[in-house]
């Protein structure tokens, strides 16, 4: 089924049902199965895979994962989609599908209940815009038992998810997102094949869950206390910004020593320090706080 044609069946299913697609959610609706074919790719799905598909909308994708995965647990928020899907995947029981918020469902244990005899989940989804880095940082902070999350989000958003130090697109939530995962690009999706049209670009990008962070880090509240300051106002100096609030009660003549102390220039600014260099600031910056 190309392209046209499936958006045909998007359009129609919709007007069927009496359904109106709710901006405030970010619905978009895929249209272009190559791009599915990307994302299948690029999950590495197989029996004993189960996934978490976050926001199915009309179903699209969660046919493929159907298809590709052993056990698929879906959850959207739009109570409104609950019987288009359960009336979908009505024969499939290996598919199950949940209402509900996935930032305020207690995901530890909707993944014990739903795929708890998989012997590796992933996530795979096609994210709302508006709450993209919210989910990404839930996901990777509650360091649930992931094998590796595949998402379709905001071409800029994942722009800055693969950046590299000293690039515009380089920020907080790169090194962030670094420390919990290597984060692949995979392709970019336009606007076009999805119902209705976005405003902007997508892209598809890849994360494998790291088994252990990259770094020894002491302190890793500290760490991304850090990381957050660096960014926080990019033209400042790396030791004008830090002594704005990163570490409390320490002040400018601790963090120049501290910068001095592990080698690092205190008027870079903090898009151009790696994951490398944050956690060696903030180990020092520790052990200063602690003495």
């Amino acid at each position: 089924m190309d392209e046209v044609r499936i958006a045909e069946r998007t359009r129609q299913l919709l007007a069927e049902r009496g359904l109106r697609l709710k901006k405030s959610l970010g619905q978009h609706f895929l249209t272009d199965r190559r791009i599915l074919d990307k994302m299948m790719e690029a999950a590495g799905l197989g029996p004993e895979a189960g996934v978490l598909e976050i926001g199915p909308g009309i179903g699209a994708l969660t046919e493929r994962l159907a298809v590709e995965a052993g056990q698929v647990v879906a959850v959207e928020l739009d109570e409104r989609l609950i019987p288009v899907l359960s009336s979908l995947f009505s024969d499939q029981p290996h598919v199950r599908i949940v209402q509900g918020d996935v930032m305020s469902l207690d995901l530890s244990r909707l993944l014990q209940d739903h795929l708890g005899d998989c012997s590796r989940i992933s996530v795979v989804a096609n994210l709302p815009y508006y709450v993209t880095t919210p989910i990404l940082m839930r996901l990777l902070e509650e360091k649930l038992p992931l094998d590796r999350i595949v998402i379709m989000i905001q071409k800029e958003v994942a722009e800055r998810l693969t950046a590299s130090p000293g690039s515009k697109a380089y920020g907080s939530i790169t090194v962030a997102t670094r420390y919990y995962a290597e984060t692949e690009w995979v392709t970019k999706v336009p606007a076009h094949v999805f119902v209705p049209r976005p405003q902007v670009d997508s892209a598809v990008i890849r994360l494998k869950i790291r088994q252990r962070p990259p770094v020894e880090v002491r302190d890793e509240a500290l760490l991304f206390r850090v990381i957050r300051a660096a960014f926080g106002q990019r033209r400042k100096t790396l030791l004008n910004a830090l002594s704005t609030g990163a570490v409390d009660g320490e002040g400018k003549e601790t963090i120049s020593r501290v910068l001095s102390e592990t080698g690092i220039d205190p008027k870079r600014r903090g898009e151009t320090l790696s994951l490398e260099e944050f956690a060696l600031l903030s180990n020092r910056l520790h052990e200063v706080t602690r003495n």
